[in-house]
């Protein structure tokens, strides 16, 4: 029974060994799949559509599977079935390469993987939080180092013209994490057998909706950078290990502020830090803008550590700290669902689309440009509000 598992000393080895798979499986597929896409003959805009395919499966996912999540007897069960669904999607996709089959597995794997990540976040909040203290920007490093090593380790194997195997890879890692979730302590979904709340109340929250509306843009301009950027960097001369180097020092980059973040949050308000992200974005994108010379996207990749994990792990904190226990899982895929599903459709699409009409880098300037008005029509916002002083009080930890 939950009740006598939440009695048990719970120890975090388990959830980090799983957090070190969850993201290598995003270090085999978010890179290489457009590579692959287009090994097989593709074309950016179909490529851009294939893309945003899974942030508009992801409308339909991460409402079900967060209230799945809430109203199920654990959110550990819940979890479970979405890794079996993507372990299948990933064992049948290289079955064909026509496009139609290609649109149906990305439907069907983007449907159960878009809210693993949100569900897994929730779970390990809340262990924490039954633990009396525990620092989970420390368990989000451990996907940080596992993203890296896989980013090198399937680098070379792509090089080598196999591409292909991200499939059985992926299917390896997938089954791994569901041994490690079945091991992990058990989360009550906390609807289960109560009331019933809908993720629609979260829209109560403003500052909740107010930060989400600034990550939202940063995450459009960063839909078209995890579409494109590996098309990009193989433009100016790079090839399949290069990728997996550039994913190397990204995920690496991520390590200095995973190890500050506790720190960072009890000095910094949130919308500052958030605002401080976007800054670094709209100079990442330009400076992709006017690179010539493939091997100098390498330091520009060391700029990644200040800007997704930022975003992401500052959001998953807040979320589970603002929204009632009933609604936390739900908290967390409506944040996946903005802004690593709508924000992510338009990123990719759109992007595919200019692209083909005004070439990557031009788009990267533009994302640029984008990302600095963002900065600056909501610094103006959150310079006129009580967003600062709240924000202070969201985020310690």
């Amino acid at each position: 029974m939950i009740n006598e598992t939440e009695k048990r000393p719970v120890r975090l080895y388990g959830v980090y060994l799983l957090y070190f798979c969850f993201y290598m499986s995003n270090a085999v597929y978010v890179p290489f799949v457009p590579v692959y896409f287009e090994s097989i003959g593709f074309s950016n805009t179909q490529i851009g559509i294939l893309l945003s395919l899974g942030p508009i499966v992801a409308l339909l996912a991460q409402p079900v599977w967060g209230t799945v999540s809430d109203r199920a007897r654990t959110k550990n069960g819940a979890l479970l079935l979405m890794l079996a669904g993507c372990a299948v999607s990933m064992a049948v996709f290289p079955l064909s390469a026509g496009f139609v089959f290609v649109m149906v597995m990305i439907c069907l794997f983007m449907f159960f993987q878009t809210p693993v990540f949100a569900v897994g976040d929730a779970i390990t909040l809340e262990i924490l939080d039954r633990r009396g203290g525990g620092n989970f920007s420390h368990v989000r490093m451990a996907g940080t180092i596992g993203f890296a090593v896989m980013a090198v380790a399937f680098g070379w194997v792509a090089r080598e013209g196999r591409v292909d195997w991200m499939f059985p890879v992926n299917t390896a890692v997938y089954l791994a994490c569901m041994l490690l979730v079945a091991r992990i302590p058990r989360v009550a979904g906390h609807q289960y057998g109560g009331r019933k709340m809908h993720m629609g109340m979260l829209f109560r929250y403003r500052r909740l909706m107010l930060y989400l509306a600034l990550c939202f843009v940063l995450h459009v301009t960063l839909g078209y950078y995890y579409a494109f950027f590996p098309l990009y960097f193989q433009e100016l001369g790079a090839d399949s290990a290069w990728i997996g180097w550039s994913m190397l020092i990204s995920a690496l980059s991520e390590v200095p502020f995973l190890l500050w973040a506790a720190r960072v949050y009890n000095r910094v308000p949130i919308p500052w830090i958030l605002l401080g992200a976007g800054a670094v974005t709209a100079v990442r994108w330009m400076l992709y803008s006017i690179v010539e010379n493939p091997l100098w996207v390498f330091p520009i990749q060391a700029m990644h550590g200040l800007i997704l994990v930022v975003l992401t792990v500052t959001m998953a904190i807040f979320i589970n700290r603002e929204v009632p226990p009933e609604l936390k899982a739900s908290g967390q895929t409506l944040h996946a669902l903005l802004c690593l599903g709508i924000a992510r459709v338009i990123g990719s699409f759109l992007g595919g689309v200019a692209g083909d009409a005004y070439g990557l880098k031009k788009v990267f300037f533009y994302n640029g440009l984008a990302a600095a008005v963002c900065v600056a029509v909501f610094a103006v916002i959150f310079l006129r509000g009580a967003d600062g002083r709240e924000g202070r009080a969201a985020g310690g930890g």
